[in-house]
């Protein structure tokens, strides 16, 4: 009988990919990892579902604790880059440094199981005339999470699941109520993980980051009002800037040196340009001349053309056939071919304007 080891959560999702391997009859083993220190609201109780999931299957549960790892890898990541005046992206950030990649070390080393499985949208493939995993949307382009996936290596697509990624989210309740999994009318999570615990980013924020009060300028640098903190913000922000304007006035830039919040209207926040670093490569092997693609910035956004040009150290520079909205330094910028997912990194300056100014 073939293994697998599940992610569980203590959602909907995770606990029903568990039911499906089971029921194609795999020997499922549940692992639950603990990511937050203290009182983390959302993991102790992901933990007590995932448990009751594992009793109702009937199959062993782990738990690994992994709060030192998130600390280090989420936590301070996310201070970090608040702190500098970007807006990092903690979710595929965790999935590469504290999911997946553990999690298969973990299924390897101490059970003696090759593949692990999870409940994420998305889907994997074999190139047989490259060799290569490729990976791909989910069949849900509403639930598709291939974008916080970008970061993932060729070890762990050859050794995941996603039994989901075939299927619309709402076969996936009808399975759970199907299977009478206690999870099948849990809500879902709406917001990430330390938001859930600590109420707001904000809030999050403001425990590690003392708030420091500061000027909000134009491009000319005229003091149009004043903010308690750079963390506070992220570029195309509109709302809360307190600022009563003859033009809506967005975020376009973020100075954590000078402690200044730059804004501007609509057109200012267009950029034709941006510099991605730490690229991975997913789907196909690193190109060395320029290819036309299609480019995610956030992840509710549209893939949009672009043309990528490699650069040396693992960076690309992406020309947009468009100006885009609100390009954020510290998000992930994804590169997709139609439904395959080639590659992806992060934004890392402050792109040119449509006009060519700086």
């Amino acid at each position: 009988m073939k293994k697998v080891v599940v992610g569980l959560s203590g959602g909907v999702d995770s606990s029903t990919a568990a039911a499906i391997l089971r029921q194609r009859s795999y020997e499922v083993v549940g692992l639950t990892l603990w990511l937050m220190k203290g009182k983390g609201q959302c993991c102790s109780e992901g933990m007590v579902d995932a448990a009751k999931i594992c009793e109702q299957l009937d199959i062993p549960h782990h738990i690994v604790d992994s709060r030192e790892v998130f600390e280090k890898n989420i936590v301070d990541y996310l201070v970090a880059g608040y702190g500098a005046g970007i807006t990092p992206l903690p979710c595929s950030q965790c999935n590469k440094a504290v999911k997946f990649g553990p999690m298969l070390h973990y299924a390897r080393t101490d059970l003696g199981i090759e593949t692990i499985a999870t409940g994420h949208y998305a889907q994997t493939t074999y190139d047989a005339s490259t060799g290569r995993y490729q990976l791909l949307r989910a069949i849900d382009r509403g639930k598709d999470q291939s974008y916080f996936l970008y970061d993932l290596d060729q070890d762990v697509l050859a050794n995941v699941l996603f039994p989901l990624g075939s299927q619309p989210k709402t076969e996936t309740r009808r399975i759970a109520a199907e299977f009478g999994l206690s999870t099948a009318d849990k809500p879902e999570s709406q917001d990430l993980c330390l938001i859930e615990a600590h109420g707001s980013m904000r809030t999050f924020l403001d425990k590690y980051i003392t708030p420091q009060k500061g000027d909000i300028v134009d491009q000319q640098g005229q003091v149009l009002g004043q903010h308690e903190g750079v963390h506070h913000y992220t570029i195309g922000q509109r709302k809360g800037l307190g600022i009563a304007h003859s033009e809506p006035l967005y975020v376009i830039g973020l100075d954590a040196m000078q402690n200044r919040v730059i804004v501007g209207e609509r057109t200012e926040a267009l950029q034709a340009e941006c510099t991605v670093q730490q690229v991975n490569w997913v789907s196909i092997v690193a190109p060395v001349a320029p290819i036309h693609a299609e480019v995610q910035i956030r992840y509710r956004s549209p893939a949009v053309p672009a043309t990528l040009i490699p650069l040396e150290h693992d960076r690309v520079r992406i020309v947009f056939d468009e100006p885009q909205f609100s390009i954020t330094p510290g998000q992930a910028a994804v590169f997709y071919s139609g439904e395959i997912l080639l590659g992806g990194g992060i934004i890392e300056t402050q792109p040119s304007r449509p006009d060519g100014e700086a």
